[in-house]
């Protein structure tokens, strides 16, 4: 299995989209591992793209698209392609947890998205009352929607970036095994 092990090596970067409600903190978590530095953000009206070296020879691109309502009938679009989900829930905002739980479920059904390796990342752990991974895990039934794949949730805080190098390890571990698993398939398919 020679051509094996050369495949293998190839995986240099990956896509990561970025997912989440409006407010969730998506694009500051996107800056804070980015820069190291919590930014002022404005609400994304698109989306912001950021590449992040993870790790020796291997660089994330990260897709980070607007959670606003208009802007999430557009999520399908960036779907192609993505070698990990990275969904970002604000932990301490009981009110709209349903509802993000909801598009969360609606964006895992899609046929793009089989067996791509999700991180949730329970943001906003340093506010009052945020609920943490397990409580998370359960309320997003992640057990059940993810059993077709690598899936983990890590609680975080954008804002003192508690939680972030974790998030960015784990995620660059799946997106790693899920390129080489993509080019297993595709070699075995050459044969």
């Amino acid at each position: 299995m020679g051509l094996q092990n050369t495949k293998a090596c190839r995986v240099k970067r990956a896509s990561i989209l970025m997912l989440g409600l409006d407010s969730a903190g998506k694009s500051t978590l996107l800056y804070k591992l980015r820069y190291k530095d919590a930014f002022l953000t404005m609400p994304t009206i698109g989306f912001n793209v950021d590449m992040i070296e993870a790790g020796k020879d291997f660089t994330l691109t990260f897709w980070d698209v607007g959670g606003q309502k208009k802007m999430r009938e557009l999520w399908s679009n960036f779907l192609e392609g993505t070698d990990g989900l990275l969904y970002v829930v604000d932990s301490s905002d009981k009110r709209r947890l349903e509802e993000s739980r909801r598009e969360f479920e609606l964006i895992l059904k899609n046929e793009s998205l089989k067996n791509v390796p999700v991180v949730v990342l329970a943001n906003k752990q340093d506010l009052p009352g945020a609920l943490n991974a397990e409580e998370i895990t359960r309320r997003f039934k992640m057990k059940k929607y993810c059993s077709d794949r690598n899936w983990y949730v890590q609680p975080c805080c954008a804002i003192t970036g508690e939680g972030l190098a974790e998030a960015l390890q784990r995620v660059a571990t799946f997106a790693k095994q899920y390129c080489k698993s993509k080019e297993t398939f595709t070699t075995l398919k050459e044969f």
